[in-house]
């Protein structure tokens, strides 16, 4: 791991969340703040604490859970981050 990962996993510890979901090779560093940030939060982040995702992706499904928005309908790999966010505007737009 490098020092920005360590860094990530200290602040989790500091900021009481469980940093085994994140603490992992596979994750960048970005991708564990994006994960810390939804532990913090208090959101369901086994929705996209997957190595599968970039953190672009990580947060726009992180802005959808902390929206109440049905995640599900856009967190998928495959979609772009800008297409992530094309949804989740659409989502919340709907949810007015």
């Amino acid at each position: 791991m490098d020092e920005q990962q360590i860094k990530q996993i200290e602040l989790g510890i500091k900021n009481g969340v469980d940093v085994t979901i994140y603490a992992k090779k596979e994750f960048d560093w970005e991708q564990m703040e994006q994960i810390r940030w939804g532990l913090e939060k208090g959101s369901d982040v086994t929705l996209y604490a997957k190595k599968e995702f970039d953190f672009p992706q990580m947060g726009q499904i992180r802005w959808g859970l902390e929206e109440g928005l049905d995640v599900s309908i856009y967190a998928k790999p495959e979609l772009s981050r800008a297409r992530m966010r094309e949804i989740r505007h659409r989502l919340l737009r709907e949810k007015e």
